[in-house]
C-alpha cells in the first residue's frame, strides 16, 4: 500500500523552486493553514493576491492531483494534530521530564491497583513459557524489559520486538503459554492480530494496554494504562513510565511469591555480574 508524503514536508521540500507567485500560496498555508483546507480556489487566490490558475499550478507542483487533493491533504496533516504543526515550548525548561514522569506515574497509579494484577500473576506463575510482545519505539524496548525482569527470577520469558514474529510465534503456542502484549494505544494491528492469534490456540492474553481499545478486547487480563500526553511533543512518551511500573509491578508480586526461589536467583546473579565487571555489593544487578 502507497503511503502519501506529509504535505507539509513537501511544500517545505520544494517552496525554492517555485514561482514567486507560488510561494505566495505557500507562505498563505504555513500562516493560517485552517484557512487554506477550508476555502475556496477563489478565496486562497484573493488572500494570497494571486490568480485563481497560480493556485492550482500551485498545487500540482507540490505533486497534488488539484487543489481538493492539496486541501484533502492539508485537513489530514491537521488532523495528526496541531501540536505537530505549531511549536510550543515546557513551561518548566528541563525540569518537564521528571514532573512528566510524576503525574504519569500518579495518573496509572490507581488505574493499575484497580486491575486484576493476581489474575495476571497467577497465570504467569502458571505458565509453560512466557512470551513478550511489542511493537514500536516504547512497547518494544518494554517488552525486552519484562523479559530481563522475570529471567532473573528464572521464569522461560522470550520477547519478540518486531512485527511478524509475534504474529508466527502466536501460531505456534499451546493452552500452557502466557503471552503478554504491550501497546499504549491498543490499536496496533501486528499487536491485536498476534494476540487474537494466541486465542484461537488456547494460550492466556495478558495486555497491558488502554481500556476498551481491540488489544484489551483481545486478552484474558487487563493492566490499563492511560497516557496523558502535552503539546511539547519534542518531550519523549511518558506512556514508556506507565509501561515500566506495570511491568515492576508484576515482576515485584512474582519475586514475592517465591521469595527464597527469588533470592537464590539473585544471589547467584549478583555473584557472577560482581566477578565480571568489580565493584561494591550496591551495584544494581545490570547496568
Amino acid at each position: 500500500m502507497s503511503q502519501q508524503i506529509d504535505i507539509l514536508s513537501r511544500i517545505t521540500a520544494v517552496v525554492r523552486s517555485l514561482s514567486e507567485s507560488e510561494r505566495k500560496v505557500a507562505e498563505l498555508i504555513f500562516d493560517d493553514i485552517d484557512f487554506v483546507a477550508e476555502a475556496s480556489i477563489s478565496e486562497i487566490a484573493r488572500r494570497s493576491g494571486v490568480s485563481d490558475a497560480t493556485v492550482t499550478r500551485f498545487a500540482r507542483s507540490v505533486d497534488c492531483d488539484n487543489v481538493r487533493d492539496l486541501k484533502l491533504r492539508l485537513t489530514r496533516a491537521l488532523a495528526a494534530g496541531r501540536r505537530f504543526i505549531e511549536d510550543a515550548d515546557p513551561a518548566r525548561g528541563s525540569s518537564i521530564v521528571y514532573d512528566v514522569a510524576t503525574q504519569t506515574l500518579a495518573l496509572n497509579r490507581e488505574l493499575l491497583f484497580e486491575a486484576d494484577i493476581e489474575g495476571a500473576v497467577q497465570r504467569l506463575d502458571n505458565a509453560r513459557q512466557i512470551l513478550t510482545f511489542g511493537s514500536g519505539g516504547g512497547s518494544s524496548v518494554m517488552c525486552q524489559e519484562l523479559q530481563f525482569r522475570l529471567m532473573r527470577l528464572g521464569y522461560a520469558v522470550s520477547a519478540y520486538p518486531h512485527g511478524l514474529l509475534p504474529r508466527m510465534v502466536a501460531a505456534t503456542l499451546e493452552p500452557a503459554d502466557v503471552v503478554v502484549v504491550l501497546s499504549v494505544s491498543g490499536y496496533t494491528p501486528e499487536m491485536v492480530e498476534s494476540a487474537q492469534i494466541a486465542s484461537q490456540y488456547g494460550a492466556q492474553v495478558i495486555a497491558i494496554t488502554a481500556v476498551g481499545s481491540p488489544l484489551a478486547a483481545a486478552a484474558n487480563v487487563v493492566l490499563p494504562i492511560a497516557a496523558r500526553e502535552t503539546d511539547f511533543i519534542l518531550h519523549p512518551s511518558a506512556s514508556r513510565y506507565a509501561l515500566m511500573a506495570a511491568i515492576d509491578v508484576l515482576a515485584l508480586e512474582l519475586a514475592m511469591r517465591h521469595r527464597d526461589q527469588a533470592r537464590t536467583k539473585l544471589r547467584r546473579l549478583k555473584i557472577a555480574l560482581d566477578d565480571h565487571r568489580g565493584g561494591d555489593n550496591r551495584q544494581p544487578l545490570g547496568d
